[in-house]
């Protein structure tokens, strides 16, 4: 399966680079902390090394000994891992993928955090800072598109409102592709602008509710006159994937169909890419900083929209955990009890589709709704690019068809969903 070439190639190819990061820093630790610096980098590489080794020659997976707060969480979970396993040992090919692809990233979170001073260094800064500026065109273009926008929002009828946000959600969908191209998958850097593909991107939306938002939200604000509505969007990726989803943000708030977004970022460095607030902050700032007009004027709107409070930013360590969301309830109840004010929760990219669904071998016709099993703390909708082997709510045949003629279909990045769920 895509698991087994994910734990076997892609995983030790990350904590390569993560050693070779860590190994190109050398003198910059030198000359911030001198000789500790450089010796807490040794102490670091030789832990990865040893985490590559345990992966590739499927060692039993063990217990963290880590101070951080998250650390008896994780080691309950292994129990519960062995208890599935009839108390034998898991191990990183005799596990659930999920469940070794996140333990994967706490143990690079340990190996730093074990060796301070170099323990808040993110080893995948670079990568991010990277893409953020590769997609610039693509992020001139939609800033540019929705300061333009914004001149007549005013204007808009009902109707109009409602193709702009499909339009936006549609730009926040297709930033989750890795690559950014986005040209249903032939291999156009990220320099075009994201808005012009969009017709031709719709066919590959296999669920599409955004019908169903849109309802959501016009009645969510005439059935709260007196109380603010409230969306949250739980996001994946730093670089132009979390502008796609700044402007989504701004325009709920413009249009007046949401009064405040909170957006749910990592509290460590995690999956390469995703975004801590560190990543939120910073590309904040970038924008502000640019020397283009439209840029720079939507991150000194987006930094207003902090101070006001209009956006809020929250990181929890639930979202780093390997329970899938099914167990928030019982494992974070204060974060349940927090997206339980929300009226609307959207959820960005394949991880967090992954822990929606439980990462199972579902039937691709299998209800979106049984997938979740019991987690629903408000109405919800995955905006994800399929890139990992499960797929619920599909139409009879519809996924068979497409198997028939694309076997790399699940996990390609091609195709998408915007799938809602209302019912609580």
């Amino acid at each position: 399966s895509f698991a087994y070439f994910t734990i076997k190639d892609r995983l030790p190819q990350i904590l390569t680079r993560v050693i070779d990061t860590l190994h190109r820093h050398k003198n910059e630790f030198f000359e911030e902390h001198g000789e500790k610096g450089v010796e807490a980098e040794k102490r670091a590489i030789s832990f990865l090394s040893k985490l590559r080794n345990e992966l590739q020659t499927d060692k039993p997976v063990t217990l963290l000994e880590d101070e951080l707060p998250d650390a008896a969480l994780w080691n309950q979970y292994l129990d519960y891992q062995r208890n599935l396993s009839n108390g034998g040992e898991p191990s990183w090919f005799q596990s659930p993928w999920l469940y070794v692809e996140c333990y994967m990233y706490r143990r690079i979170q340990a190996a730093l955090a074990h060796n301070p001073p170099i323990d808040n260094f993110d080893v995948f800064k670079e990568g991010k800072a990277q893409n953020f500026f590769e997609s610039q065109e693509a992020i001139i273009a939609l800033c540019t598109y929705f300061q333009e926008l914004l001149k007549n929002i005013k204007d808009l009828d009902e109707k109009q409102v409602q193709e702009e946000l499909f339009k936006l959600l549609q730009v926040s969908l297709w930033g989750n592709k890795c690559d950014l191209s986005f040209s249903a998958g032939k291999a156009i850097s990220q320099k075009s602008s994201p808005l012009q593909s969009l017709e031709n991107l719709i066919p590959f939306i296999l669920v599409n509710d955004m019908e169903s938002l849109w309802s959501l939200l016009v009645n969510a604000k005439k059935r709260n006159t007196e109380k603010n509505v409230r969306v949250d969007i739980v996001l994946d990726n730093a670089g132009f994937e979390l502008v796609s989803d700044f402007v989504l943000a701004d325009f709920l708030l413009l249009s007046k169909l949401a009064d405040e977004v909170h957006f749910h970022g990592k509290s460590i460095p995690w999956y390469v890419s995703d975004t801590t607030k560190h990543d939120f902050n910073w590309t904040i700032k970038k924008l502000q900083a640019a020397n283009h007009m439209w840029m720079s004027r939507c991150g000194i709107n987006w930094e207003g929209n902090l101070k006001t409070g209009a956006w809020v930013y929250h990181d929890h360590m639930f979202w780093t955990l390997p329970h899938d969301f099914s167990s928030m309830a019982e494992v974070a109840p204060d974060l349940y009890a927090d997206l339980q004010k929300s009226n609307l929760l959207l959820f960005k990219g394949d991880l967090n589709y992954r822990k929606l669904t439980g990462d199972r071998k579902w039937e691709y016709t299998v209800s979106f709704h049984q997938a979740l099993n019991r987690f629903h703390p408000a109405p919800l909708c995955s905006l994800r690019t399929l890139k990992s082997d499960t797929q619920v709510g599909l139409k009879p045949g519809q996924g068979e068809q497409i198997q028939a003629s694309e076997p790399e279909w699940m996990v390609s990045g091609k195709y998408g969903v915007v799938q809602f769920d209302a019912s609580l």
